[in-house]
């Protein structure tokens, strides 16, 4: 019974990373246009800062979870299911791939750079705050 409880919370929390995934990116299309994969990088920083932010809070603080919500419980739906669907390191990859396939090779490795680099800088942001 535990099992199954455990997939419908990764289930129900890659259904909401996924449409979260997918809203993000296309507000940023809109705002920032389609030229650069803005909203890739968007989400892959946003994410890593919150999947910073969650497994410290969630190691420091909620130990013993919340309600009926053990912390395993709760990792398994915010950490895999929803981080897992909203972030997205096979996009970046293939975003890369064409940026440099493309002869944008400019872009295409500051993109690798700055995603990397942002990423790192945002996991320990969410970890600051997290602990702030």
């Amino acid at each position: 019974m535990r099992v199954l409880l455990h997939i419908g919370l990764v289930a129900f929390g890659s259904a909401v990373g996924g449409l979260a995934r997918w809203g993000v990116g296309l507000a940023a299309a809109r705002w920032l246009g389609i030229g650069f994969p803005w909203g890739t990088l968007a989400i892959n920083v946003s994410g890593s800062l919150f999947l910073g932010w969650f497994m410290t809070f969630l190691g420091d603080r909620l130990l013993q979870g919340v309600g009926w919500f053990d912390a395993d419980a709760l990792r398994l739906m915010v950490a895999v299911g929803f981080t897992g669907a909203y972030t997205t390191f096979s996009t970046f990859e293939y975003e890369s791939y064409n940026l440099l396939r493309d002869g944008r090779g400019l872009d295409g490795s500051l993109y690798l750079a700055v995603s990397v680099f942002l990423g790192l800088i945002a996991v320990r942001f969410g970890v600051f705050l997290a602990r702030w």
